[in-house]
């Protein structure tokens, strides 16, 4: 569906956005909020249900204290107030993923409020992002609608529940509007949702996998005449699932509506869909305020209240904040500036230190995730993490190379086939025959036929122009098919021609 816009440039010329991000994160708790059904992801539809989280009459809940605890040690990394006591409520809508017909969240109580984090983007700029809010929910079940060519309701011949995810909890994390960014509005949601996610991982709380749900971003967005000190009316765009998604869905908002602005025309504040495949966002439904949900506190569930103790005892066991982490591994690997801020930038910080840890060295787990692996990334439209290859594949990759047994160019080779689902590195050097050939006897049999084929090159050696080496170099590789050590070839070289 094509949609008018203006170019970008313009729209932050002429308006200042607002932002405001709603992120939802699914804890990796061991059973559900508010009963003893288990959370894995991937089992068959339905399996992983009760009475409880289905909403059968006569079914109570229990609050599930890990998800409480997991909510308070989310609150204080996020330099939030923690509730000495809050309620849950009942948020009432109809919709098939919702069995109960309603959703047990946090209305005026909730667990974790008034944070923030401090948002550092690629130039080193810290941008402070204001928390208004955690608070603790579960999650709704899953709808596919089936047949059609959108893969929504409309056009649908029939839809399918599944409740396994009914009922996981969830912490929602609301920002309050995120103002003042201008033309960096979509770099600083990407950073903000970035940046939360690595917060997260490190409490160890949650999975954050955005592909597969346990972690999404609602985009609130609304523009400003510039200097104006009136919000516009905003939009939200719900559920994006990727950080490259997070950027370009503000980032097409902005352009959207400031073309309907420059028109004339008004924004009508409703939720929108993101779509990955055309980066372009269309209407869902007219957005719902507060007081549609009809809010009342849950009368199945008694009041949390957390003592001062327990929060404390909670807050001293938090790991390191991440910008504090990430002066220690800079400091730790040698990395300048830059390289920090490329490597925090490609989300790819977790992955070099999981690869540093399996043996390799600091610029060369660098140098595969920064380079060969996020040019995989960007060309298959997914984060670095989201990639079919592990931390320890690429540490043994570079241990391969090491040891010579595999060269850079062969390297890539082995990461297409453990990309490819072919096993291991080890396994895809065996499947492929790409180990190289070390034998010095088969090396100077390619090195003398070289000679023999380029006598003029072999020349120039003799009389001392040694760049020439590179020419017979190159024959020599192109004879062994790439496995061979190149300086091995040129050490040889030289030795003949001397």
């Amino acid at each position: 569906m094509s949609q008018d816009l203006i170019a970008y440039d313009d729209a932050v010329a002429a308006f200042d956005p607002a932002l405001g991000l709603e992120v939802h994160v699914e804890l990796n708790t061991a059973t559900k909020m508010f009963c003893g059904c288990p959370t894995e992801f991937g089992a068959a539809p339905n399996t992983q249900t009760c009475p409880t989280c289905l909403g059968l009459p006569g079914s109570l809940p229990v609050v599930n204290g890990k998800g409480v605890e997991s909510a308070i040690r989310i609150g204080l990394a996020l330099n939030c107030s923690i509730a000495s006591w809050c309620r849950f409520a009942r948020k009432n809508y109809f919709y098939p993923d919702m069995p109960k017909n309603f959703q047990t969240s946090q209305y005026d109580e909730p667990i974790a409020y008034d944070g923030y984090l401090d948002v550092e983007l690629t130039d080193g700029t810290v941008v402070r992002v204001e928390i208004e809010r955690a608070h603790m929910e579960e999650d709704t079940g899953k709808s596919t609608h089936v047949g059609g060519s959108t893969g929504r309701i409309h056009g649908a011949d029939y839809s399918l529940v599944d409740y396994n995810r009914a009922g996981i909890p969830l912490i929602e994390i609301v920002t309050r509007p995120i103002l003042g960014t201008g033309s960096r509005a979509p770099e600083v949601a990407k950073a903000y949702v970035a940046q939360l996610r690595e917060l997260l991982l490190g409490l160890g709380v949650s999975d954050v996998r955005m592909e597969q749900g346990s972690m999404r971003c609602d985009v609130n967005l609304s523009l400003a005449p510039t200097g104006s000190p009136v919000l516009g009316t905003r939009t939200e765009t719900k559920n994006v699932n990727s950080l490259r998604s997070v950027e370009r869905a503000v980032r097409y908002e902005i352009s959207r509506h400031a073309a309907i602005l420059s028109g004339g025309g008004t924004i009508l504040q409703e939720t929108r869909h993101f779509h990955e495949d055309t980066g372009i966002t269309t209407s869902g439904r007219e957005k719902s305020d507060a007081e549609d949900y009809r809010y009342f506190p849950e009368p199945d569930l008694v009041p949390i209240a957390p003592s001062a103790e327990w929060i404390e005892e909670l807050r001293a066991a938090l790991p390191e904040p991440p910008r504090v982490r990430r002066a220690r591994l800079q400091d730790l690997w040698g990395f300048s500036d830059l390289e920090m801020r490329d490597t925090v930038g490609a989300g790819a910080l977790s992955l070099v230190e999981e690869t540093i840890a399996a043996g390799a060295a600091a610029q060369s787990a660098r140098k595969w995730w920064l380079g060969e692996l996020a040019r995989r990334a960007n060309e298959a439209g997914c984060e670095l993490a989201d990639l079919a290859v592990t931390p320890t594949d690429v540490a043994r990759v570079q241990a391969l190379v090491d040891a010579k047994m595999i060269n850079d160019v062969l390297a890539r080779q082995v990461l297409d086939g453990v990309l490819a689902g072919e096993g291991t590195p080890d396994e895809v050097v065996a499947a492929r025959g790409l180990a190289m050939v070390s034998d010095d006897a088969a090396l100077g049999e390619a090195v003398a036929a070289a000679i023999a084929a380029h006598p003029d090159v072999a020349d120039k050696i003799r009389d001392g122009k040694v760049a020439a080496a590179g020419a017979l170099i190159g024959e020599v590789m192109k004879q062994m098919r790439g496995k061979a050590d190149a300086g091995r070839v040129r050490e040889l070289i030289l030795e003949k021609l001397s």
